[in-house]
């Protein structure tokens, strides 16, 4: 696969990401988070399960087997994929598509800003101004210039520290057992059964519902959870980083794009402006540390 080709899947992962927004916000017309949440990450088992043979069967053929702790490693990634997943289900009930959107990618500043904190990993400089341009476009779009959040607003802020936990403890798991698709079906086995389980016992599923949600269910979880995943781990192995840093932020865009067109989303100057600004910040933490590394690698 050529660079181009990969920037083009990317941009395709990226598409589908955001539309997924829309589609998880009409999900809830017929079912409750953790049912909605729990049915399409078990959908999106089925899609990755074929290359999570391939890889169980690679491991076997090696001399070091992974270990227990990295099977509990993906338990734990599959409960922060569970959190995140359904505090943003929960958040988009109450929130716009495009708020939704540019609110869960606050988790790209968090991740090196949790990693400072948990892992004493010095982060770039570029992590602190653009953390506080991300509060200050946050303050713009979700208050709209008030010093107020929608319930909404607060979940889906709150589902991007489960994200940001789960993008800085993902690469080292599976990087341990060197096999990422065995990993991502793990993970979304442990949400979709976690998230079912807690459904038996705290909402009511009906077959009613399950069919009128049906559209939503397999677009997000064939398609977002399955498709793209996987589309987006083939092309960042043949993507230059930068493009993929870029191109992959697209999400909050195309979230913002369809959530015009399809949700009849309407920001004001304010809220556009935080749009702005976040987007801007969000290239910049993942640009900056990018540019001065090839700068201290010609130096």
């Amino acid at each position: 696969m050529t660079r181009l080709q990969a920037n083009f899947l990317l941009l395709a992962v990226a598409l589908v990401w955001g539309s997924a927004f829309v589609a998880q916000a009409h999900g809830m017309d017929g079912l409750e988070p953790f049912t909605f949440t729990g049915i399409r990450f078990l959908l999106g088992v089925c899609i990755v399960a074929p290359l999570a043979w391939r890889d169980l069967r690679s491991i076997s053929r090696r001399d070091v087997r992974p270990e227990q702790r990295d099977m509990l490693g993906v338990v734990v990634l599959g409960l922060l994929l569970t959190l995140g997943a359904v505090f943003q289900q929960i958040g988009i009930a109450g929130t716009t598509v495009t708020n939704a959107g540019f609110l869960t990618a606050l988790y790209v500043p968090l991740v090196p800003l949790i990693s400072w904190l948990i892992m004493r990993v010095t982060p770039h400089w570029s992590v602190w101004p653009t953390s506080i341009g991300c509060l200050v476009g946050t303050w713009m779009l979700s208050g709209a210039g008030s010093l107020s959040l929608s319930a909404g607003d607060a979940w889906v802020i709150a589902s991007s520290l489960f994200w940001a936990l789960h993008v800085l403890f993902v690469g080292r798991i599976a990087e341990r057992i060197a096999a990422p698709f065995l990993v991502a079906c793990g993970q979304f086995l442990v949400c979709g059964v976690a998230c079912l389980l807690w459904a038996s016992l705290t909402e009511t599923i009906t077959l009613e519902g399950i069919q009128r949600a049906a559209v939503p269910i397999i677009y997000t979880g064939v398609i977002s959870v399955g498709f793209a995943y996987t589309g987006q781990v083939v092309g960042q192995r043949y993507a230059d980083a930068a493009d993929a840093a870029i191109i992959l932020s697209a999400e909050t865009l195309f979230a913002a794009l369809f959530g015009f067109l399809l949700m009849g989303d309407r920001l004001n100057a304010m809220g556009l402006a935080g749009c702005a600004l976040i987007f801007v910040c969000i290239l910049a933490v993942q640009m900056m540390p990018l540019m001065a590394s090839r700068r201290a690698g010609r130096v």
